[in-house]
């Protein structure tokens, strides 16, 4: 049995390539071998020996060669619709690979934590759809771990994280610094401060991210309190920072959360800066080393035109 490549290899119809449709096209627009020689910027014998071999390959001819004028013959006029139809589908295939290789069509995976949407996420994702409309971009909201393993099976492109991701293969950059702040049910006594010590925080119960998988950004929250001497007592984990400021809402904990969260205005909520020195976090994008893509070339240069601002 032959195989698929012996099939193509020994197939007839291999000689029809783009160049003699293109000689075939001119001739049958031109009705006239001179005036498509011109047009095609060959001698003449040059492209009858092109169409020659053209329809040596199809196995008929495609030109009544018997009167003063040429005309198409039925291979020809079958011939002629389907050799522009093939020509213009080869055009818009160079279009649409010239166009991937230059980052403006395409698809972008965005891996995400939830904190991300609270800064400069929605900005920079507005931003690139503007720029960049034929990109299409598919959100993926997960925790650090998860977007670092995301990014080693390359089913996501970039990521935000936080902390920053640690691995040989992803290079991370910094994204946004911003200070934490203690997010307080608005009836405790504590929020009639302008701003909180953490120290005044040791006997209240926290609501804390997860700590596995790590990284975390439970392990930043965890430090920051040792640092100031206390071992926070965690009353509830919660995925998500807005469930965790649901829960602050109703008095089952305090937070620290990112200063950009204070845009989340939520009843019962009341957001205070950290007396002193306040800890910094910062959100990092990261992606593949070995990626090479234009299209996440892209959406970096983006990223870090942001962050300059």
């Amino acid at each position: 049995m032959s195989s698929t490549g012996d099939i193509l290899t020994n197939a007839p119809w291999l000689g029809i390539d783009v160049r003699r449709l293109r000689y075939f096209l001119a001739v049958a627009e031109e009705l006239h071998f001179g005036r498509a020689a011109d047009r095609l910027h060959i001698a003449q014998p040059a492209l009858s020996r092109q169409i020659a071999s053209l329809e040596g390959a199809i196995g008929a001819l495609l030109f009544d060669r018997t009167r003063s004028n040429i005309h198409l013959t039925a291979a020809g006029d079958a011939l002629l619709p389907r050799a522009r139809d093939i020509l213009a589908r080869v055009a818009d295939a160079a279009r649409v690979a010239k166009r991937a290789s230059e980052g403006t069509i395409g698809v972008l995976q965005v891996g995400f934590v939830g904190s991300a949407t609270f800064s400069i996420l929605p900005g920079i994702l507005n931003a690139f759809r503007t720029s960049h409309r034929e990109v299409e971009l598919v959100l993926h909201a997960m925790n650090t771990a998860e977007l670092r393993a995301a990014l080693i099976d390359r089913s996501i492109d970039v990521a935000f994280a936080r902390p920053s991701i640690q691995d040989p293969e992803i290079v991370s950059e910094v994204a946004y610094k911003e200070p934490l702040i203690v997010a307080l049910s608005d009836s405790d006594p504590l929020a009639a401060h302008n701003q909180i010590a953490l120290s005044d925080l040791s006997a209240h119960p926290f609501i804390l991210y997860p700590r596995h998988p790590r990284p975390s950004f439970a392990d930043t929250i965890l430090q920051v309190c040792r640092a100031e001497g206390f071992s926070p007592d965690i009353a509830q984990e919660t995925m998500e920072i807005q469930t965790a400021l649901s829960l602050v809402s109703v008095g089952a904990g305090v937070a620290l959360v990112p200063e950009a969260t204070s845009e989340a205005q939520l009843n019962g909520v009341a957001y205070r800066p950290i007396l002193g020195d306040a800890p910094q976090t910062q959100l990092s994008l990261a992606y593949r080393r070995d990626n090479r893509s234009a299209i996440v070339a892209a959406f970096c240069a983006m990223v870090r035109a942001k962050r300059g601002r």
